[in-house]
């Protein structure tokens, strides 16, 4: 009666145990929580349970109990797969042993360690497979029995599961993470202009999904070879700018084009040593970033945290997943950078085709009158006739003389550098009413004396220059407000007219003067707002920061 008493008891402690060890949620907390469990419940001086490693061969981490830090410490390090504990790994059954000391496998005890001789050591499965081993040493009162053994193999049946629960919330957790990431990064592809900051975004969201040491990131130098342009990672920076050699395992596998997983740097003679000497490298991870079967640049991650520095087929696959949308984001920065440049080009002929036609057909013009009055002077035949012909070619020089300058202004406006945006937009505005333009209503929101930086003055003066031309080409309007507002971080400017308008659905191919602005404003960090209605006039907002 008494043993079936005992029996309850010691399965109502497991059942304890197992709510104990089901209730943590961390892995390092459920191995911890059963080693002491699982030590109480048999009566044990002490516990460990040992993980082994992706071979399945050795253990990998050993967690222990009943031994304090100081022990530990002159202990140095514990056993981990030798004597008997290396008979449990090979067997993968539960082993109980009345005095290992006189097994054949014992191998003797490190230098201060316990003494210890009964042993009780089971297996954990997760999903079929052996995870690990518990082992239990030193029974009070003697040898560990056959109930003990039943009751720590059901303990190492329910913490295979909790690890299975654990390692399966962990991983749908991870890989939320990892889609979240490459969320983010896809947004960022789409919406960041400067490649520099999303390059390092890249680096520094791959480091922290694969736990890696550091993340390099290399594109094609002008030299020919590759040049890291992104280190992130603890006292990498000074890598920026580093030079990898032609004929290293970096460059051959950006070449190649396809991702290589280098468990062992020191054995790979094609590795640069020089460069993984200067991270410590021990293990890498080389993705190329590949885009239309082309390769744009690479990226280079090494040193798994945790004892066991090599990475995983998942380590491949996302760092694959991230290298293609880096090679996207390479891909349209360098289609933007062309198109800039052909904007540019364009910009500058259409540019150089007006000034050439205002010269010929107005300054042209007006120096022919002049050569024509200077021939009406030398051919009076009387001196009113000849101050007649003077006083024309007066008028016709003055003609000239403002054409030239009012193509000066259109250059670049000396105002502008002398006075400032103020007095610029002031003159812009009134040379369009001169001109016979539409009415300009001006206000301007400037602190006395204010000058905003050189460039910020440029860019508002140019779009304020091209929204009004495109008004007098475009909108027929009859008025134009123009105004602009210093505020305390950004400045803002807006025209708005009383013309035709246009339609601004997406999707609408708009001329050339809209796309200027639009690369100006973005140039500047700025923000820009058009809202047009056909038969309602058109609204140009423009926001760009101070700094």
């Amino acid at each position: 009666m008494s043993t079936r008493v005992t029996r309850e008891e010691r399965l109502r402690h497991l059942a304890a145990a197992n709510i104990a060890v089901g209730s943590e949620a961390a892995l390092r907390d459920v191995l911890q929580k059963t080693v002491e469990v699982a030590a109480t419940l048999v009566n044990a001086h002490y516990a460990a349970l040992g993980v082994l490693d992706r071979t399945g061969s050795h253990l990998e981490h050993l967690i222990t109990t009943g031994i304090d830090e100081t022990t530990r410490a002159r202990i140095g390090e514990l056993p981990s797969d030798h004597g008997v504990l290396r008979l449990l790994l090979r067997e993968a059954r539960p082993v109980r042993v009345a005095d290992v000391t006189k097994e054949q496998q014992f191998f003797g005890f490190p230098p201060a360690h316990p003494k210890m001789r009964s042993f009780l050591g089971v297996p954990i499965f997760v999903r079929g497979v052996v995870y690990g081993d518990l082992y239990l040493a030193e029974k009070e009162g003697g040898e560990f029995t056959e109930d003990d053994e039943e009751i720590v193999t059901l303990l190492a049946a329910q913490t295979g599961l909790t690890i299975e629960k654990v390692q399966i919330h962990d991983g749908a957790t991870h890989w939320i993470r990892q889609l979240e990431a490459l969320d983010t990064l896809t947004r960022s592809v789409l919406e960041e202009r400067d490649l520099g900051r999303l390059l390092e975004l890249v680096a520094r969201r791959l480091r922290e999904l694969v736990g890696a040491r550091g993340v390099l990131i290399s594109l094609p130098a002008s030299s020919g070879g590759l040049r890291v342009v992104v280190a992130e990672g603890e006292g990498l920076a000074s890598l920026v700018g580093y030079e990898v050699p032609s004929e290293s395992r970096h460059a051959r596998t950006f070449t190649r084009g396809k991702s290589e997983r280098i468990d062992s740097l020191l054995a790979d003679p094609e590795v640069d040593q020089v460069l993984a000497g200067r991270v410590g490298a021990v293990a890498a991870l080389f993705v190329p970033l590949i885009f239309h079967e082309r390769p744009l640049g690479i990226i280079y991650a090494f040193n798994k945290d945790g004892p066991d520095a090599r990475f995983t087929d998942d380590d491949v696959r996302l760092g694959e997943a991230f290298g293609a949308r880096a090679a996207l984001a390479i891909h349209l920065s360098e289609r933007v950078a062309r198109e800039t440049v052909d904007a540019i080009l364009e910009a500058q002929e259409a540019e150089r085709s007006r000034i050439a036609r205002e010269l010929h057909d107005e300054t042209g013009s007006a120096l022919t009158a002049v050569l024509l009055g200077l021939a009406a002077i030398d051919g009076a035949a009387t001196l009113p006739e000849a101050r007649q012909a003077s006083a024309a070619l007066r008028t016709d020089a003055r003609s000239a003389f403002e054409n030239v300058g009012r193509l000066a202004f259109a250059l670049r406006p000396p105002v502008l550098d002398e006075f400032g945006l103020a007095a610029a937009l002031k003159d812009l505005s009134g040379s369009l009413e001169e001109r016979g333009g539409p009415k300009v209503e001006l206000e301007i929101e400037l602190p006395a004396g204010t000058r905003l930086p050189s460039k910020l003055e440029t860019t508002i003066f140019r779009i304020t220059q091209e929204a009004l031309t495109n008004v007098v080409k475009h909108a027929e309007a009859t008025t134009v407000r123009v105004a602009f507002v210093y505020r305390e971080r950004s400045v803002v400017l807006t025209v708005e007219d009383d013309g035709r308008g246009f339609s601004n659905e997406p999707g609408t191919a708009h001329g050339f003067g809209l796309v200027g602005m639009r690369e100006r404003v973005a140039s500047a960090n700025g923000a820009l707002d058009i809202e047009s209605t056909r038969g309602a006039g058109t609204r140009l907002a423009v926001e760009l920061p101070l700094s």
